[in-house]
Order: C-alpha cells, then structure tokens, then sequence
C-alpha cells in the first residue's frame, strides 16, 4: 500500500473501535415500525456512523402494507434469517425475499413492504449510520 493510501486510511479510521454485540445482552431501540423489535448490533458506535447493523424481529405478520417509501441513505442490504417478506419497487417489480436470499435497496428507491410470514428475523445493513425514512407518494400504476 502507497503511503498516502496508509495515511487515508488510518485517518477514515480513527474514530472506528470493535464493536461486539452479544444475544446474551441484547440492546433493543426504537425503530421505523411498531410491530417489529430491534437488536441494535453496535456497528453505528463501532464504525463512528459510518454503516448501521441491526436485527429486526416481528412474531405477526403484517395487517397490511407499509406505504410506499424511500430511505434517506446510500444503500440499504437485508439478508432473511428467518420467514420472507415481499415488497413492491417503483420500477413494477414485486419481490419475495425468502430465508437465505438477500437483497440492497439503493438509497431513495421507492419501495412498498406489502407482506411478510408471521415469524420473520431480518439482519439489515444501511449505509451510512443515520437511515432516514421518508412515506411518499405511489409510483404511477399502483395504488397508495
């Protein structure tokens, strides 16, 4: 590695420290919805904000959809733990995104959380730290 490179990168990382969650002590917060739980995982702390982890939990599926939406970051990557979950994108696409089966949202893509199984776990990643959730208005073709 060049020297500046050396440079760089030691200063992109002096404010980042290990962060080590543990299920023995999980830290729940507040999150975007009322019917899911969040283990924060510390990656926000831990990465000075560059980058959030948590686990979001719901043992109910949903009564009906979100809304369409769009989050306020670069990029959003969720990976299914346990249960699905199926969105709409504005681009028509309806997806369902299974146990094992992962996917990034880019940021600002507006998108539609429309049903999930009664026991879902979801680890979901977000670029930066602070994730903005904004409601907006249905892509044409769709209902609100």
């Amino acid at each position: 590695m060049a020297p500046d490179s050396v440079t760089q990168s030691a200063t992109r990382t002096s404010d980042q420290k290990v962060a080590h969650a543990r299920i023995a002590e999980p830290v729940l917060v507040k999150g975007r919805r009322e019917f899911f739980s969040y283990r924060d995982l510390g990656v926000a702390a831990g990465s000075a904000g560059a980058m959030r982890a948590q686990v979001m939990k719901a043992t109910q599926g949903l009564s009906e959809p979100t809304g369409w939406h769009y989050h306020e970051c670069d990029g959003q990557f969720i990976y299914i733990l346990k249960g699905w979950v199926e969105l709409q994108f504005e681009d028509g696409r309806t997806l369902k995104v299974e146990e094992g089966d992962s996917l990034f949202i880019p940021g600002y893509l507006r998108h539609n959380e429309i049903r999930t199984a009664d026991e879902m776990e979801i680890l979901e990643v977000s670029i930066p730290g602070e994730l903005g959730t904004r409601p907006c208005d249905p892509p044409a073709g769709f209902k609100a």
